[in-house]
């Protein structure tokens, strides 16, 4: 068995977030449909950052969030994304690696700057993302070096991966030299729109080169063209090991064969910003498995990493996860003890 030092290695679209708050009143006006990522140029990004009101910048990026997120429950993660030579990617680089994830891709220092996602949080908590994909789209198969991947027990891709020809390139040889290496592969299906945009690709996906499938509600049923979640549910059986699929405040159900776990939503006190509620279920999940939890713990976990995210605006934790899963299960210990405890023994 090779040697795996790494928990988990992220390869994604390197992102900066500009978060802003809005009604739906910019939604309508500009075209968009609530809750979904919408692809745009940078003369785009650049009229409707000059629309939009006071911003947040921070780092983002699935795939860099869900790693982002390994690291603050104590997993060790990589992160491979190409971000420019600019401000921005500065920032990028040092927000990432102050987390404590490794992250050595080389800038590029030609062609388009750093990768933005102007995200709109409207009221209601959720996030419209419209996204200039930037120098992100020059990652590709030369990025990947196969002795890092080998190194590690899982590596997750983000289906965002699949917009840019080179990143799909990237992608498929990174599964590849996981699965040669003796390791997992799990990808995000990451938005419904994606979906449509690939769904003959992850259908291959899925069935043959995947063993850990997360996705929405909205997802799952998107990639198989259903009505209905229990039809989609039915449907991903037996397509890869283990699908784990979020449902919101319904919680979410883990699919692994003949074995179906419903874990229920943790409570969340002040839903803020829903804005990388799946990256954070992914990495509290991931760690799981990889630290030897079973899958219902392991989902557990992931519910956990999601209600602190979504508890404040921006995409990655602001309190250690590490801390809010050990007080987690401390207070599931003592729960059970008393459960198992009468006065008749």
């Amino acid at each position: 068995m090779p040697e795996t030092p790494y928990d988990v290695i992220g390869i994604g679209n390197a992102i900066v977030d500009v978060l802003v708050h809005a009604d739906d009143t910019l939604l309508e006006s500009e075209g968009m449909t609530k809750g979904t990522m919408t692809l745009i140029d940078g003369d785009e990004a650049k009229r409707l950052y000059g629309k939009i009101g006071p911003a947040i910048e921070c780092s983002g990026g699935s795939a860099a969030n869900t790693i982002a997120g390994l690291a603050s429950l104590g997993g060790t993660g990589v992160f491979i994304g190409k971000v420019h030579d600019d401000q921005l990617g500065k920032v990028f680089s040092h927000d990432i690696r102050a987390l404590g994830v490794i992250f050595d891709t080389p800038p590029t220092e030609n062609g388009p700057p750093t990768a933005t996602s102007i995200i709109i949080v409207t009221p209601d908590a959720q996030r419209t993302m419209q996204t200039f994909l930037g120098a992100s789209v020059n990652l590709g198969p030369d990025d990947i070096d196969l002795e890092e991947i080998a190194k590690a027990k899982v590596t997750y891709l983000e289906g965002y991966l699949w917009d840019p020809p080179a990143a799909k390139e990237a992608f498929l040889k990174a599964a590849d030299g996981a699965h040669q290496a003796g390791g997992k592969v799990s990808l995000s299906l990451s938005d419904p729109f994606c979906v449509d945009r690939h769904r003959k690709d992850f259908l291959d996906l899925a069935e043959h080169h995947v063993d850990i499938l997360f996705a929405n509600e909205q997802e799952i049923m998107s990639l198989y063209q259903v009505d209905g979640f229990d039809d989609a549910l039915q449907a991903v059986r037996g397509h890869c090991e283990i699908a784990a699929l979020t449902r919101g405040a319904k919680g979410s159900v883990i699919v692994s064969g003949d074995e179906i776990h419903i874990v229920d939503a943790e409570a969340v006190s002040a839903l803020a910003d829903t804005t990388g509620a799946g990256d954070a279920y992914a990495a509290g999940f991931l760690f799981g498995l990889t630290s030897g939890r079973d899958l219902e713990t392991s989902a557990r976990i992931g519910g956990l990493s999601a209600a602190e995210v979504i508890s404040h605006l921006g995409a990655r934790p602001e309190a250690s996860l590490k801390a809010l899963v050990g007080r987690s299960e401390e207070r599931r210990v003592g729960e059970e003890g008393r459960s198992r405890w009468s006065p008749d023994h």
